[in-house]
């Protein structure tokens, strides 16, 4: 078992995150994690992921606070505590907190690239 505690997990800067506090929890870098990356962001009052896609999915569980996934079909979302969504492999989307207090979102994703088919 690879333990990593909340006050030792590693920052990073996500790209396109503003006003956003990112830990890894889980991955190769912390624990030796294989197969997904395990990263918590904390979204502060106006903080945002501008529009961009990922070449593999994600997995968001709000945990505490509220959040707004924005598709770039325009449809927008509110997820609040303990609701989840999956981001498909080159699906655009935003995120913001358009709230006044912190959001705190778990952010679940392969750590090693789509197989070729």
């Amino acid at each position: 078992m690879q333990t990593v505690r909340h006050a030792e997990a590693p920052s990073y800067d996500a790209p396109k995150h503003f006003d956003v506090e990112s830990l890894r929890l889980q991955s190769p870098e912390t624990s030796g994690s294989e197969f997904c990356m395990v990263g918590l962001s904390t979204y502060r009052p106006g903080g945002r992921a501008e529009m961009d896609a990922g070449a593999q999915e994600k997995i968001y569980v709000v945990l505490s606070g509220e959040i707004q996934v924005t598709l770039g079909t325009g449809e927008v979302t509110v997820l609040r505590e303990h609701d989840s969504c999956r981001i498909g492999p080159g699906e655009h989307r935003a995120v913001l907190n358009a709230t006044s207090a912190d959001a705190k979102l778990l952010v679940i994703m392969p750590t090693a690239p789509p197989a070729a088919s």
